[in-house]
């Protein structure tokens, strides 16, 4: 039977969302799992997925690992307001709001008065990433940190009362993680994903300031060591 020319995709054209880029980066992570993509081809994939202006440029690289009749939709941000001490600021262009920290072989870092993008690809290869976020703004309610750290380690602080998720995996190496039971339910949400290998990946809370009387918790929360 012969095969029939394939439709174009009508909405290729249009600019990805994180939300886009994080379908993909869940398919590859997958399939690294499942044996179908050598930690090479991973690699090489994630990089283009990082790299990605437009969902036409996301289509191919989970061609061949991807559920058919899945396509990919841009997502809607809509703000919330917040009431939190930590503060948030809509980026002008949500689907542009990105970061990307990167240590090969040596550090990377982000510290002090800086903007916690609504997504943040961290990347350690035989090195490390620091992530302050104490004295950061938020570009959002909820954030996103993909974490891969490959004989090299990232180390993520977060400000009081910032909820920290994990959803990261460990392969010969360390990414776990627990909540804190001191959650300001107005502050962001950092959501942290991706990949420990032969590396680690670790984060806290940081420690509250000292109250009159002397009262001060630990505010500590881990991402495995």
């Amino acid at each position: 039977m012969e095969n029939l020319p394939e439709r174009s995709n009508p909405h290729a054209h249009l600019r990805a969302s994180d939300t886009d880029r994080d379908q993909v980066v869940e398919v590859l992570r997958d399939a690294l799992m499942a044996g179908r993509l050598t930690q090479d081809e991973h690699a090489e994939r994630l990089e283009q997925t990082l790299q990605a202006r437009t969902l036409g440029e996301l289509e191919p690289i989970t061609q061949d690992l991807a559920v058919p009749g899945q396509p990919f939709r841009p997502a809607a941000a809509t703000p919330v307001p917040s009431t939190s001490r930590v503060p948030i600021e809509e980026p002008a262009n949500p689907q542009d709001s990105f970061d990307t920290v990167i240590g090969i072989f040596g550090g990377g870092e982000r510290k002090g008065r800086w903007r916690v993008k609504r997504r943040t690809n961290a990347l350690a290869l035989f090195g490390g990433c620091d992530l302050d976020m104490r004295d950061a703004v938020f570009e959002g309610r909820e954030v996103t940190v993909y974490a891969f750290a490959v004989f090299g380690g990232i180390d993520i602080t977060v400000p009081e009362g910032v909820e920290l998720r994990n959803q990261g995996v460990g392969i010969f190496g360390g990414f776990g993680g627990r909540g804190t039971t001191d959650i300001d339910p107005a502050a962001p949400v950092v959501i942290v994903k991706g990949l420990a290998l032969f590396g680690g990946v670790s984060g806290k809370s940081a420690k509250p300031k000292k109250r009159k009387g002397g009262d001060e918790g630990n505010g500590h929360l881990g991402l495995g060591h």
